[in-house]
């Protein structure tokens, strides 16, 4: 699990979240009527399902198909979010160019928080040479024999050489938490407005809805936790 969600309740509770958002996206891509809303919505389900998934570090063996699928997952929206008004099927007006620009964030922050989360946890090439033996013990010990001048030093410089080196991700992952932390705060500013209209994006066929705004503030809230945790 990652690091301060070994607190079970914290991890169920973020666990719950992320599932309730992936079905209510399924059953929205059940009842679209258009291709576009279907794609759009299957893919925020998977995403939600896989971040359910990296709370419990389930299926690392299919760490790269993940983060292949949320990049192009993220590319398809960029795609939408650019398209030329022609393109009735896809974003189209300033509101629906801003959501598909939005979810083209959150899908690149999936991938980005995945391939971090790799990078916290594997060991450099050397780490991994030396097993789970202790290389320098007997470095170690000479050192500590009269008449070899010069050794601890040279035993400091081994262990140093042979400890796993992690690839500093603070930063990415502290401008991500404030970033999904402002998204938070707008979908919640967002849902105390929206009290009893919805609105219909122009060009993604779907009204949003309290509900909308509900979940997406719920998976904005989990996603700045989720990078939270790596600044620590």
């Amino acid at each position: 699990m990652i690091r301060v969600f070994n607190i079970p309740a914290l991890t169920w509770t973020l666990t719950a979240v992320l599932l309730l958002g992936g079905a209510y996206n399924l059953a929205q891509a059940v009842r679209a009527r258009h291709l576009t809303d279907r794609i759009n919505n299957t893919l925020h389900a998977l995403m939600h399902t896989l971040m359910a998934a990296m709370l419990w570090g389930l299926a690392p063996a299919t760490t790269l198909a993940q983060i292949t699928l949320l990049a192009g997952a993220a590319l398809w929206f960029t795609l939408q979010a650019v398209a030329r008004p022609q393109f009735k099927l896809l974003c189209n007006g300033t509101p629906g160019k801003l959501k598909c620009a939005y979810h083209s964030l959150t899908m690149a922050a999936a991938a980005t928080m995945i391939t971090l989360m790799t990078t916290h946890t594997t060991p450099t090439p050397e780490a991994r040479t030396a097993g789970p033996t202790n290389p320098t013990a007997g470095t170690a010990a000479m050192a500590d024999m009269p008449g070899m001048p010069g050794m601890h030093a040279a035993h400091h410089m081994t262990t140093t050489a042979a400890g796993p080196t992690l690839i500093p991700s603070h930063t990415p992952a502290l401008l991500l938490t404030l970033t999904f932390t402002a998204a938070a705060a707008t979908f919640l500013t967002l849902l105390l407005r929206h009290r009893r209209k919805s609105t219909t994006h122009q060009g993604t066929h779907q009204k949003t809805t309290r509900t909308d705004h509900a979940l997406e503030t719920l998976s904005a809230t989990t996603m700045a936790l989720m990078f939270a945790t790596m600044t620590a």
